[in-house]
């Protein structure tokens, strides 16, 4: 199977995929993927303080992975990307697929 991408797209991909390579912002991710979350909730849900949280948000943010909207003074947070979270259950099912076989 071939990608058939071109080097920017190729450099995009690789920005997205470095993107996700810090646990935090996957834990981040996997918080708010279910509906939109506040900092604070986001917070409570992994255990991460508000400094960080708001720091890989941001980030996020930047690389239109997540959106923003604010109600009052709270912000919340949703995933844009459907397409994203269908790729880190592939990423979980295949780390679940390699260590079955490395236990038979």
């Amino acid at each position: 199977m071939e990608m058939n991408l071109s080097p920017d797209e190729l450099e995009s991909l690789a920005n997205r995929f470095k993107i996700l390579g810090e646990p935090a912002r996957l834990q981040i991710l996997s918080s708010i993927c279910g509906g939109e979350r506040n900092v604070q909730e986001i917070c409570d849900r992994t255990g991460l303080n508000q400094a960080n949280v708001s720091k890989h948000l941001r980030l996020l943010k930047d690389a239109k992975i997540v959106a923003c909207k604010r109600v009052g003074v709270c912000r919340y947070y949703r995933v844009i990307d459907p397409d994203l979270l269908g790729l880190c259950v592939s990423a979980r099912h295949l780390l679940q697929d390699r260590k079955i076989l490395a236990h038979s």
